[in-house]
């Protein structure tokens, strides 16, 4: 995290070319600019393809791996469309599965947004208060994890019924963790009709049933490689026992840099991140055992550069959103040809480099062989060579920064905490229900074009626009 993601750089003469990238796809001048100051210059593919019908209010539904630019292909059209809402009727809901996931999408939706629109996120392992306070003043977007939003609902606190644009992100992934139910019962409280975009990793089985149910002849995209997430990265399977796990991995941070490492138990992780300590790598623990405060103070230590590796579990697997992650541990292999498609999705982001490396015991090549031909992947094990592996510079830690807290509600009287200053809104203020197209006019040139890079260098909690400034001179604006 100490080398900065090289970012291209864009010729004067070619500047108007690049902004009016997402201009000619339909995104009006003003927002172009904004995202064009942010270093995010020229839409990629699942942009290209889905924000046009999903400006028009189409339903979208999107499969595409991770880093592909799935979080600007809802977010343009959601904030360009949302109505406001009243004291406890949001008008839009995006639906994630982690909790980091949601604060990350909360945080990137705020930066397209204007002064006048609200974006909170509801997730769990938070009290209640800031939440429902942000309710009682008004949330026009309200990003949710499935758990969390059923208890406001089930204590009367959300009322779903003026709901008109849902967002399902990673639908796959919310299936997988037995949210569908939930997922169900939170749609058939939406109101009718809607618009709905739904992104995710596959389309087929459980996510099938929700597009066959609650979308209305929806525009499909579905891109190369969204069954393989990491599939830019180099996959590596190292003979290594488990005796000698934490002196190899040690070696490998030390080599690579930023690195996840990814432990079968809660108990497991904990104990791999204390001992990579004491072998003199920073290391920080995330798990579902971890208070959400918790979680949050690692993810943002190892994107300022002040952990070097995240030991997790799956459960965090598509948790975790940082962009310049070079490698990718597997310290016990996953039980799933799923999780480990999630897993080392963290690293290879946008068509980035970067390294995924299996640990693989005497007792374990069996079983590894047989999940590797699943997901159709040359598997040979090899010795371990940390030294044939990309090098890093060597590990300085930044001096210490305050570190932010999203607690899923923000403070009345803040931008998004729910404060209403009274008054319309700019550029084409919609009231009442969805028209059926983008409000008109520009929007400000300054809307969302705070400095946050979304690198893993630059101690930013952006979802991930970074990656698509790093390649090409475009972020992908992914989580």
């Amino acid at each position: 995290m100490n080398s900065p993601i090289p970012t291209a750089s864009v010729d004067a003469q070619d500047q108007e070319t690049e902004q009016n990238g997402f201009e000619a796809i339909g995104v009006p001048a003003g927002l172009a600019k904004s995202l064009f100051k942010r270093g995010i210059t020229a839409p990629f593919p699942i942009q290209v393809a889905t924000l046009p019908p999903a400006l028009e209010g189409r339903d979208v539904c999107g499969r595409a791996p991770t880093g592909s630019g799935k979080t600007l292909a809802f977010g343009i059209p959601l904030m360009l469309r949302v109505g406001r809402a009243r004291p406890n009727h949001p008008r839009a809901l995006v639906l994630a599965p982690t909790r980091e996931l949601a604060a990350q999408i909360t945080e990137e939706l705020r930066q397209l947004g204007d002064s006048e629109q609200t974006v909170e996120a509801f997730y769990g392992g938070v009290g209640f208060g800031n939440q429902l306070r942000a309710l009682r003043n008004g949330v026009d977007v309200a990003v949710a994890c499935p758990g969390r939003l059923a208890d406001l609902i089930n204590q009367g606190h959300v009322h779903l019924n003026e709901v008109d644009l849902v967002v399902l992100d990673e639908a796959d992934r919310m299936a997988d963790m037995g949210f569908l139910h939930e997922v169900k019962r939170l749609l058939d409280a939406c109101a009718s009709p809607r618009q709905t975009l739904l992104f995710s990793a596959t389309l087929d089985g459980d996510v099938d049933v929700i597009i066959k149910r609650y979308m209305n002849n929806p525009v499909r995209h579905e891109e190369a490689g969204a069954d393989s997430e990491g599939d830019t990265a180099e996959h590596m399977f190292w003979a290594v026992e488990r005796a000698d796990r934490v002196e190899m991995t040690a070696q490998i941070v030390a080599r690579t840099g930023p690195t996840v490492v990814f432990c079968r138990t809660k108990r497991g992780a904990d104990r791999v991140a204390k001992q990579l300590e004491q072998r003199g790598v920073r290391a920080v623990a995330i798990h579902g055992d971890r208070s959400q405060s918790q979680r949050e103070r690692a993810l943002e230590q190892f994107r300022q550069g002040r952990a070097q590796a995240i030991v997790a579990t799956d459960v965090a697997a598509r948790g975790i959103h940082v962009d310049g992650v070079a490698c990718v541990i597997h310290f016990d292999p996953s039980e799933d040809p799923k999780d480990y498609v999630h897993r080392s999705g963290r690293t290879g982001r946008a068509g980035a480099a970067g390294s995924v490396i299996s640990f693989v015991g005497r007792d374990q090549r069996r079983d590894m062989n047989q999940q590797q031909r699943s997901l159709k992947r040359k598997f040979e094990i090899v010795d371990a060579n940390p030294a044939g592996l990309p090098e890093a510079p060597p590990f300085v830690a930044p001096p210490s920064r305050p570190e932010r807290s999203n607690s899923g509600g923000g403070r009345p009287g803040s931008r998004n905490g729910g404060s209403r200053n009274g008054g319309g809104r700019p550029g084409g203020q919609r009231k009442g229900g969805r028209p059926g197209g983008p409000r008109k006019g520009a929007r400000s040139s300054g809307s969302g074009s705070s400095g946050n890079s979304g690198s893993g260098n630059s101690g930013s909690g952006n979802s991930g626009s970074g990656s698509q400034r790093a390649s090409q001179g475009r972020s992908s604006a992914a989580r």
